[in-house]
């Protein structure tokens, strides 16, 4: 288990998709804001980014990697003076399209793409992630990043059998090289504190494996501190400071994200869910969902049905 692998699967809820845009001056595409995050690769030509006000617009070259988070609206276009037109982010269960456009000026071939995640329970990881995260191709630089663009941008340019099985996979590591170069670049700064700081301090990252491998594991902070080779009131200093969080609130916080993750992708019973949350009692367990996510595991697992539901 790590926890950034764990943050991004506990938010997903649906495959994720990519377009391959071969465009020629003038375009200008907004996308909406909604629950895709997504990302844009330059592969021929030149753009600008524009994100949402009062960040300033970014220039774009081949082999530029842009991410947003998805929040807000934003735009890509050939000039800044262009018109942007509506384009929607998701594209449903389909997990590539190709769109050529019209027109006689330069050519541009961006790869979009887009992730459906949970952005009503973020990851506290994710949350430090800025709105737009820039990575310019760079010589030396996030070889497996570059690598993982190479692939994508390949499988696309000539489809071949297996490619709605090999494109959803190469996102998600797309997804996870563009983080995880993200959290390295902050982590090499002299004053990186939060997550940035969290994934590169040995002893929390001890703490979060064994709270990530195990939620059901009865931890107390001090059991914790000594899997982490420090005492308990240096540990829980040291992880308040980094995670925002004292251990134990985030704890429960993470067995009911994993707890309404099992119930949103599984038929399990809600005492196997219960029991994997940490909870030997079902009704203690139901109180606490209730009061974490506002509706009953059982409402939570069905929420179109219209029936009370007993606790």
């Amino acid at each position: 288990m790590d926890v950034l692998s764990d943050a991004i699967i506990a938010m997903r809820t649906g495959r994720p998709h990519s377009t391959r845009h071969e465009l020629y001056a003038p375009w200008g595409m907004h996308f909406t804001s909604g629950e895709c995050a997504g990302f844009h690769i330059v592969l021929r030509g030149s753009c600008w980014l524009i994100p949402p006000p009062p960040a300033p617009p970014i220039a774009l070259s081949v082999g530029d990697v842009a991410f947003v988070r998805g929040e807000s609206s934003h735009g890509l276009a050939d000039s800044l003076s262009t018109p942007l037109t509506e384009v929607p982010l998701d594209r449903g269960d389909v997990p590539y399209t190709e769109v050529r456009g019209e027109g006689s000026g330069p050519a541009t071939v961006v790869l979009c793409g887009a992730y459906m995640l949970d952005q009503t329970r973020t990851h506290p990881l994710l949350s430090e992630v800025p709105q737009v995260v820039h990575l310019p191709a760079q010589v030396g630089s996030h070889s497996s990043l570059r690598a993982a663009v190479e692939l994508l941008g390949s499988e696309l340019d000539r489809p071949l059998p297996g490619i709605g099985a090999i494109v959803p996979a190469l996102l998600d590591t797309l997804l996870l090289y563009i983080l995880r170069a993200w959290f390295e670049q902050r982590s090499h700064h002299e004053n990186a504190t939060g997550w940035a700081a969290a994934l590169n301090d040995s002893a929390i990252v001890t703490a979060l494996t064994g709270i990530h491998h195990d939620p059901a594991h009865p931890w107390t902070v001090e059991e914790l501190g000594t899997r982490a080779g420090l005492s308990r009131a240096a540990f829980a200093r040291r992880f308040t400071a980094l995670i925002g969080q004292p251990p134990l609130s985030y704890l429960t916080w993470w067995r009911m994200t994993t707890a309404a993750q099992l119930l949103r992708e599984s038929d399990a019973p809600l005492r196997v869910v219960a029991r994997r949350a940490g909870y030997t009692s079902e009704i203690a367990f139901a109180a606490a969902f209730k009061r974490e996510y506002g509706v009953t595991p059982g409402r939570y697992r069905r929420p179109s049905d219209k029936q009370i539901e007993p606790v």
